[in-house]
């Protein structure tokens, strides 16, 4: 067992060491201390104290959640047929667990005990929020439950852990099973280092022609720059129609996405809520489902007068520049590049030349040493990708966090960008060192063509920054306790403030100017061509604010109305005509790869982009008022808002940092919305 990767917790988990093999003995050994640990602390010998219950269950629960943590992780971005079935048959093992953990009536009173305990006054403000949050979860965790009411809640819970996975391994498995090889005349004005890339694929999988997937980095800059109309219908009709009922039956998500849904019903229910709405909200900033929708609605109202003229100037365009008189969804990238070159006199192409990944990664880290007070440095641990890096972030000398950064995509590896943690800042009560913070660090760009470096698109530098907002999060933390450390114990509404504020500065010539150097020549970007960039930021800007609200809608919907579970298709499309402009064909089922919603934390919470975004923009505004590059102004917002981390409401933290309550005006702002 000592052998076993995932029992050695010393230092980063050694991942090219793991195999499918490792997991179930490492998951008996854990499950095995947890549950004892579990029995022990509400015994008698464990005092009703916060540092006893800590050494005791803490300990234990932690190495479960962090070798958990390494295999789930493992899961979406090297997935194999082994790992894949070594994860399925331990998965319902660890819900279980945590259920029967989340609502152990023994430990509720435990910890009940503590709050009421003479000590607790005198608990750290970290501490007793943590108190706090772990009595919340209780309840939410169907700890007030009893009989056959307790029994079925969890098993919901092993179900819809086990739908989830089902709905991400499909959009996966159907992400994967399209591959189209095109011909060169296919292809005409998709970007060169785009078809090398399809080129070499193709020649991997020893066929002729351009292999084309629907990976992000491969099938959307053929709906960007292809001028081939045929093949942007086939590509676009592939990547909406994934893992539904027009595919593979044992693909698709439809039956999945309505037992989920009547399943968090169903808990809700059990647990007093009203509708599943309600309880993802008790954990938030945002109090009631209706409070949400308003706000959406809101915007949605203030954003559509924009998003009509955009819409507007883009068919009059396509239909007088581009002969597209009957603009349809498979044309909207493409006019959208042409009418944005047209108007701007500039390509995403062009721009793409200045960022290559090295180049604005280096720019990335000195804006955060020049803000923030730290040093990033390479260093060195055991990957799952040859492509993976790792870093280590030092103030004065001293160790702060440690991250990995995957950042292309791949075969195995599912879509998007994301940030999780691999493992918690925590003052440790078994050996009293502090453990510092890992992350990971996931994006999916463009992998590098021949010998020339991986480029990133503008958006793709917005991505890295926003992921990279989210680490800062993770890994500034000040807090020494478990689970309001970094961004745990953080309102998920609040918790993309520190990512969304990241992207901001991708729009200020001080700093992007240090981000860029041409892959061919070297040279730095033109400011004329960033000026071109800016006066292009708000491009169709109404359009972008109507789908993010649209998103939002929908999922609060399906988690507010009793009959969604049967009405998916039809909520989206009422949905869609009440907030948006653009129409689909009939044949799209872009609900069926939500993951956010479906097999992510954003069920009945997707709205929180939105939210969060009045947040950062208002943050971000202190930085406009004070200096971009601030240091000042940075170190104020390292010690209020990242340092902090889940440690006090979020609320609290952006009034100590700006000094007073959010308001949306930065937002309409910064997006060209008047208010």
């Amino acid at each position: 067992m000592n052998a076993n990767p995932l029992l050695q917790f010393e230092g980063p988990m050694a991942y090219d060491a793991i195999r499918p093999e490792h997991v179930t003995p490492a998951v008996d050994e854990l499950l095995s201390g947890a549950n004892a640990a579990l029995e022990r602390v509400v015994g008698p010998e464990v005092p009703a104290d916060f540092d006893a219950m800590s050494a005791v269950l803490a300990v234990a629960t932690e190495k479960l959640a962090r070798a958990w943590g390494a295999v789930n992780h493992l899961n979406h971005v090297a997935d194999t047929p082994e790992l894949r079935a070594a994860h399925a048959g331990n998965l319902a093992r660890v819900t279980e667990f945590y259920t029967r953990q989340g609502s152990d009536e023994r430990l509720y009173a435990k910890y009940r005990a503590v709050a009421a305990s003479p000590g607790a006054a005198s608990l750290s403000a970290p501490r007793q929020q943590a108190l706090a949050h772990w009595l919340r979860d209780f309840k939410l965790g169907g700890a007030d439950l009893q009989g056959e009411a307790k029994a079925r809640f969890a098993t919901l819970q092993d179900r819809m852990a086990e739908l989830s996975q089902a709905f991400s391994n499909h959009v996966l498995d159907a992400t994967d099973a399209f591959a189209y090889y095109a011909t060169a005349e296919e292809l005409v004005g998709v970007p060169a280092d785009v078809v090398q890339g399809m080129r070499e694929a193709a020649e991997k999988d020893g066929q002729a022609g351009h292999k084309i997937t629907l990976h992000f980095p491969s099938y959307f800059p053929v709906l960007q720059y292809g001028s081939h109309r045929p093949l942007r219908e086939k590509l676009y009709a592939a990547y909406v129609t994934r893992a539904c009922e027009q595919g593979p039956p044992e693909l698709d998500n439809s039956p999945i996405m309505a037992e989920l849904l009547s399943l968090r019903q169903e808990e809700s229910q059990l647990l007093g809520y009203a509708n599943y709405a309600e309880v993802s909200l008790a954990s938030k900033m945002a109090r009631t489902p209706a409070e949400v929708m308003a706000f959406l609605r809101d915007l949605a109202h203030k954003a559509r007068a924009s998003a009509e003229r955009d819409l507007a100037e883009l068919r009059e365009f396509a239909a007088r520049e581009l002969g597209l008189p009957d603009l349809q969804s498979w044309d909207i990238a493409y006019a959208s590049e042409k009418l944005k070159e047209a108007r701007y006199a500039f390509s995403d192409q062009e721009v793409k030349a200045y960022f290559p990944l090295p180049k604005a990664l280096d720019g990335l880290f000195k804006i955060v040493e020049t803000l923030f007070d730290v040093a990033i440095r390479p260093s060195q641990a055991r990957v799952w990708n040859e492509s993976v890096r790792f870093f280590r972030i030092e103030r004065a000398g001293e160790l702060v966090g440690e991250f990995y950064l995957d950042p292309h995509a791949r075969p195995g590896k599912r879509p998007g960008a994301w940030m999780d943690d691999a493992r918690e800042r925590w003052r440790r009560p078994d050996t009293g060192r502090l453990q510092t913070p890992i992350a990971h660090l996931v994006c999916n760009f463009a992998a590098p063509v021949g010998d020339k470096p991986a480029l990133l698109t503008h958006d793709d530098v917005i991505t890295l920054f926003h992921e990279f907002g989210h680490g800062l999060h993770h890994l500034l933390t000040q807090v020494d306790d478990l689970g309001v450390s970094g961004i745990a114990g953080v309102e998920w509404d609040a918790v993309e403030l520190p990512s969304q504020f990241m992207e901001n500065f991708c729009w200020e010539w001080d700093v992007l100017k240090h981000l860029t150097a041409h892959v061919e020549t070297g040279e730095p970007m033109p400011r004329a061509l960033f000026d071109k960039m800016l006066a292009a930021k708000n491009f169709q800007s109404g359009l972008q604010t109507l789908r993010q609200v649209e998103f939002g809608l929908f999922d609060m919907r399906l988690h507010t109305e009793a009959d969604a579970p049967q009405r998916v298709q039809a909520i989206a499309d009422e949905v869609r005509r009440e907030v948006a402009v653009i129409m689909p064909p009939p044949f799209a089922r872009n609900s069926h790869t939500f993951s956010h919603i479906f097999a992510g934390g954003y069920s009945a919470g997707y709205y929180s982009y939105k939210w969060a975004e009045v947040l950062s923009a208002d943050a971000f505004s202190a930085f406009e008022e004070e200096g971009v590059l601030s240091p000042d102004t940075g170190r104020r917002y390292r010690s209020e808002i990242l340092e902090v981390g889940g440690s006090r409401p979020a609320l609290e933290s952006f009034k100590a940092f700006r000094g007073r309550e959010p308001s949306i005006d930065a937002l309409l702002r910064h997006q060209g919305i008047a208010a």
